[in-house]
């Protein structure tokens, strides 16, 4: 799907499907066809597969090209289940023009566009709109790591309520839910490496820029939120290992409260076992077994043992 903007009374208009791009200041290339990838060798733009996108080598995700700057980071998005996933997007800036190559859906892509003369950068030209879209998205990764801050508060107040001491089941979704914020959190932490890397990048290039100067204080901006959100991410890190510290002592907890209460029904019934094998043992003499109440007695020797064990492990605490 192609998506093409340019700028009207400052703000920025989604063009029409049979108008002229050339027009256009930002061009979106969501899952692009073979017809959109055309469309844009006028414009002296080769449009990267995924699989290119997806090189791990930093080489393959920041470089030149024809005078146009190809910038991959990987953004958090979401997949048509709604399940979060994680997936590169390619910023391609030339004079004049942003084109950006996705396969998923990343929600600054959704939520830039009617709001884009509002951020600080604005979108007079290709690189404010470039910045723009980075502001957005960057305050896109703060909202979810607040998301995984709430979402630690509820695994915690969980952990540490009354009801989890009774529910085994409690403490299990928390230990899921911690999981599913660690692994949200770890696209987040990816996300804002790669555009710091982007960042830095698009930064080497300023001075050479019409308006690089201009654009140094935006960027720097861009990177102190960054490096601010770098901080927050490790002290949700902390907080997450806190709460898969207390998720697993809980039910280590739960745990053995039952291995001893196994162990304490074990024990119950080791004096009756043994004076059950007493009177078991075939031995000819054996003056219990002439007795008229021998039964009873044996029974009752057994009965009296297991209250006595009983009443001993109460008197220590140990019930």
């Amino acid at each position: 799907m192609l998506r093409a903007f340019r700028t009207e009374a400052g703000r920025l208009v989604q063009i029409a499907p049979d108008d002229d791009l050339a027009t256009a200041i930002w061009i979106d290339l969501f899952r692009p066809t073979e017809a959109e990838v055309a469309a844009m060798l006028p414009f002296g733009i080769a449009v990267p597969s995924l699989t290119e996108m997806e090189e791990i080598e930093i080489s393959n995700r920041l470089y030149r090209e024809d005078g146009a700057d190809y910038l991959t980071v990987v953004l958090p998005g979401q997949s048509d289940t709604a399940t979060p996933i994680a997936g590169p997007v390619t910023f391609i800036l030339r004079p004049g023009l942003l084109v950006t190559v996705r396969h998923h859906s990343p929600r600054p892509f959704e939520t830039f566009p009617p709001r884009a003369d509002k951020g600080t950068p604005g979108c007079a030209s290709a690189d404010h709109l470039f910045l723009g879209l980075l502001e957005e998205i960057v305050g896109r990764l703060a909202d979810i790591l607040e998301g995984v801050g709430r979402g630690l508060d509820a695994v915690t107040r969980d952990v540490f309520s009354e009801a989890s001491q009774q529910d085994n089941a409690i403490l299990q979704r928390a230990l899921v839910q911690t999981g599913l914020q660690g692994e949200t959190m770890s696209r987040v932490r990816l996300g804002l490496l790669s555009l710091e890397r982007a960042i830095g990048y698009f930064s080497q290039s300023l001075a050479a820029r019409h308006e690089g100067d201009g654009l140094r204080s935006i960027v720097t901006a861009l990177n102190r939120d960054i490096t601010a959100l770098e901080v927050h991410v490790d002290f949700l890190s902390g907080r997450l290992s806190l709460a898969v510290d207390a998720t697993l002592g809980m039910i280590n907890l739960a745990q053995n409260v039952t291995v001893r209460i196994v162990s304490v029904v074990a024990v119950l019934f080791l004096p009756p076992t043994l004076i059950a094998s007493l009177y078991g043992m075939n031995f000819k003499d054996m003056p219990e077994l002439s007795w008229a109440y021998g039964y009873p007695y044996a029974l009752t020797a057994m009965v009296v043992s297991a209250i006595g064990t009983y009443l001993i492990f109460k008197w220590r605490k140990w019930l």
